[in-house]
């Protein structure tokens, strides 16, 4: 529970609002902060609909729904800069692993997974880091993956695109020190959903309730931090293996 009202979370953007850890991320804080209003976009607006219901029924929450392809976004030519209103949190889960076999011999594949995880994703965080917002009190959380720590063979696409992520916020997060605007940049190990399952031990894993309770006990926290806790200490071992080793992964 929230013991300091000044903590409180009142408006949330999300951008990935379809994810698992986005949808257990809203339900926190319309249950512990009595968030009231959300702004939530994604590719499917269908997908948000149990989400909807469950803010507006159970909650009495306020919900705007956007639609947005992220791939569409990382088009130089034909994107455009999205407006991003004013909010409290902004909230950046969206990604995807793809098909990380096929984007090994299809060029189209390989660039999707760059537009979904890091280029596409660039506008919006550009639009919402304006140089009038980060002078205020705000915070942005923005979730990479600890796959972002070193090239594996099994997915050095997804890794490349989420590690481009992490550098942008950090130099982001560089910017904003000294300034009321957190950043907060989310090095995620496994979160139990549909992208993971049968692709990572369980013992591993960590479910999205768990991340959003853990996330919502220090709400002002900027900078990097791995999550759970302890993927810090095996992305440590991992950076030390040899290639030998870490060709298998």
């Amino acid at each position: 529970m929230i013991k300091n009202s000044a903590q409180k979370i009142q408006s949330t953007f999300v951008l990935g609002s379809t994810s698992t850890v986005a949808k257990a991320i809203c339900i926190e804080l319309a249950k512990n902060h009595h968030c009231k209003r959300f702004h939530l976009v994604s590719r499917n607006l269908e997908r948000n609909q149990e989400l909807v219901n469950t803010l507006e029924n159970q909650y009495n929450a306020y919900i705007t729904l956007e639609k947005a392809d992220l791939i569409d976004c990382a088009n130089i030519k034909n994107s455009k800069f999205p407006k991003v209103d004013n909010f409290e949190l902004y909230l950046i889960t969206a990604g995807s692993i793809n098909n990380l076999d096929l984007a090994r011999t299809d060029v189209s594949k390989a660039l999707e997974i760059t537009a979904s995880n890091y280029s596409g994703i660039i506008p919006w965080i550009t639009s919402i880091a304006s140089k009038e917002r980060i002078s205020k009190k705000g915070m942005l959380w923005v979730f990479s993956s600890v796959a972002a720590d070193k090239g594996r063979p099994s997915n050095y696409h997804y890794g490349a695109a989420k590690a481009a992520l992490s550098t942008f916020c950090e130099g982001l997060f560089l910017r904003c020190v000294g300034k009321p605007f957190c950043i907060r940049i989310i090095k995620a190990g496994y979160i139990t959903s549909s992208m993971t399952k049968g692709k990572a031990p369980k013992a591993l894993c960590i479910d999205a309730n768990s991340v959003a309770k853990i996330l919502l006990r220090k709400p002002n926290r900027r900078g990097i931090e791995y999550l759970p806790w302890w993927w810090k200490l095996i992305m440590i071992i991992v950076s030390f293996m040899p290639r030998s080793i870490t060709s298998k992964l």
